[in-house]
């Protein structure tokens, strides 16, 4: 069994050893570990080369769509407001509202860095708000670990809940549950275990910053920053989804801690012994200017809200048009709005049948007819399934519902006030050219690391590396936070994590006799910990502040935080799995 597992680790091993050692590009280093999880899936556990190409084929498929759609779509979003001046104004506009550093730590950091991550993510929220704070006038390298710090709560839920997307889309099979449901019951169970860190972080900042003393001087601004976030990110978590948790809890913090300036100010400013701040270029915008800014932002919120409206809790059963996901995916209305282009039986009679704008079937190699219907033609076994169950792969694109084209649309229709004070149509061209360009590599890696993961997780590599980390017993919650750490410094990805070690987490929860939901929540709860020591994101937050060569420094400043705030999730990981186990959402298949 332990040679097995030793075996099975061998392409995420090679994988971490590429990226954090031998710092070879990612693209490149997922590329050589799909190799590897290919020729050990088919030549040691034996799987049929056809349905090992199936598996490698499906997991690649997966991760263009809708993992890749999704961080495309948002960080045009982003790059679009960059391109019409939307994100400097609200940036400024956070500068100036307080001259207290300790203040303006909590809204750059904590706050717009949620913001950022929310929509942007893959490192922008570290070397955009240690840039800031840098130019506030904090010490750069104080500015990169305070970056980093701050970019731990947001992280499972950013770039429109990628993680945690994925991480359903992976699930969901091994639990016999359909992806929207399984990622619902993630997102659930993540939002109650980070908003413990929410309320935390803030004052962790300001101590790290100021020390103990001058925190409690700033106590009502870092209470409400820290209680606000922690509120919206466990209500949208729960009664929403993870697509905009980050970004209403950072609009909340942010409004809050604004509101909250206008009736409480310390008793005097603080001024950090930092270099003198960085003097504001030219008048201060307008109120109106300010406001059409955050109006870009409210664009995106409500149009993903409107689309994703039939996901809510209660809202599944109501009919269109007032359940506008539904409405989306040609519910009750069918092809009066969106015409059948399929030239086969009806999808009732045919069930590999595609209607547009939803086309689900079963995947190309991985599955039999078996009276006049697909079957899976991989199957789970005991122990790491309660009983012998088919293991399906299956793909679903849901063209107009998925958030990726909410995002997208949201970012049009966000342009059309833009072209109305002036900005002309070849920034929307700019901003979709740059985004093309910064995602082409980060795509074919988050292809192939999702190649990686679906090739493990049906040749059975997964299940004995489950089998292994199973002896762990009764420890085993508290040491899946570390696993998910591990995860994240490796990878410099949440999201990588979660695929590379979600399923394995699941599948030892089920050894194990622990909720599976739990397991893979924290794998992605307890990643963000793992997030401020990894050798990428240090690397951004060096070169966000011109302090390149000086990571090692940045390094050993937060390495003991990343432990302790491990050790903590570990605990509380402990708590919800056999102390408080209500706390686990139920998962309906």
């Amino acid at each position: 069994m332990l040679l097995s597992a030793l075996v099975a680790s061998l392409p995420p091993l090679l994988l971490a050893v590429m990226l954090a050692v031998l710092r070879v590009a990612p693209w490149r280093s997922a590329i050589v570990g799909a190799g590897a999880a290919f020729v050990l899936a088919w030549l040691v556990w034996g799987m049929p080369l056809s349905l090992t190409l199936a598996a490698a084929t499906h997991g690649m498929a997966y991760g263009l769509w809708p993992i890749c759609w999704i961080v495309l779509s948002a960080v045009f979003f982003y790059n679009l407001s960059v391109e019409s001046g939307d994100f400097d104004v609200i940036r400024r506009s956070l500068a100036r509202l307080t001259g207290d550093r300790r203040i303006q730590v909590l809204l750059v950091a904590f706050c717009f860095g949620a913001l950022i991550e929310g929509i942007a993510g893959f490192g922008a929220p570290v070397a955009i708000t240690a840039a800031m704070m840098a130019g506030l006038g904090i010490n750069p390298i104080m500015a990169a670990v305070l970056a980093l710090l701050a970019n731990t709560a947001p992280v499972a839920f950013g770039s429109l809940g990628i993680p945690v997307t994925t991480l359903g889309g992976l699930l969901a099979p091994m639990l016999g549950s359909d992806t929207q449901t399984t990622t619902m019951a993630l997102s659930k169970m993540v939002g109650r275990q980070l908003p413990f860190f929410s309320l935390l972080i803030p004052a962790y900042l300001i101590v790290i910053f100021a020390g103990w003393r001058r925190m409690t001087e700033v106590w009502p601004a870092v209470f409400v920053a820290g209680l606000t976030f922690a509120i919206g990110q466990f209500v949208v978590s729960n009664y929403v989804g993870p697509e905009l948790t980050d970004t209403l809890a950072a609009l909340l913090s942010l409004a809050s801690v604004a509101l909250l300036l206008k009736v409480w100010r310390p008793a005097e400013d603080y001024a950090g012994g930092g270099a003198p701040a960085v003097a504001h270029d030219g008048p201060p915008d307008t109120s109106r200017r300010v406001m059409r800014a955050y109006a870009t932002y409210g664009i995106l919120v409500v149009t993903v809200l409107i689309g994703q409206s039939g996901n809510f809790a209660g809202m599944s059963s109501v009919p269109p048009p007032a359940n506008v996901t539904s409405l989306l995916r040609c519910g009750q209305i069918g092809n009066r709005m969106c015409p059948d282009p399929w030239l086969g039986e009806p999808a009732s009679v045919d069930p590999q049948g595609l209607r547009f704008p939803v086309w689900e079937f079963s995947w190309p190699g991985a599955y039999r007819m078996e009276g006049g219907r697909p079957s899976a033609v991989v199957q789970r076994e005991v122990p790491v399934a309660p009983k012998s169950s088919p293991y399906p792969l299956t793909y679903r694109l849901d063209f107009l519902a998925t958030a990726g084209t909410l995002v997208f649309l949201a970012a049009l229709l966000a342009f059309v006030p833009m072209f109305l004070c002036g900005i002309r149509p070849p920034a929307l061209t700019r901003a979709f050219g740059q985004t093309v360009r910064q995602l082409r590599l980060p795509i074919v890696t988050i292809a192939f690391i999702l190649s990686i993961a679906t090739v493990m997780n049906y040749s059975g590599m997964t299940s004995s590396m489950a089998l292994a980390l199973a002896k762990t017993g009764w420890w085993f919650p508290f040491f899946s936070a570390w696993l998910g750490m591990i995860g994240v410094f490796l990878t410099g990805s949440d999201t990588a994590s979660n695929t590379l070690f979600g399923p394995l987490q699941a599948t030892t929860a089920g050894v194990t006799g622990v909720d599976p939901i739990l397991m893979g929540a924290t794998n992605s709860s307890a990643g963000v910990m793992g997030k401020m020591i990894s050798p990428q994101n240090l690397s951004v937050g060096a070169a966000g502040v011109g302090a390149v060569g000086r990571e090692g420094e940045i390094l050993r400043r937060v390495l003991v935080h990343s432990l302790i705030l491990t050790t903590l999730m570990g605990m509380l990981t402990m708590l919800q799995a056999y102390v408080v186990p209500w706390m686990v959402p139920t998962l309906t298949p």
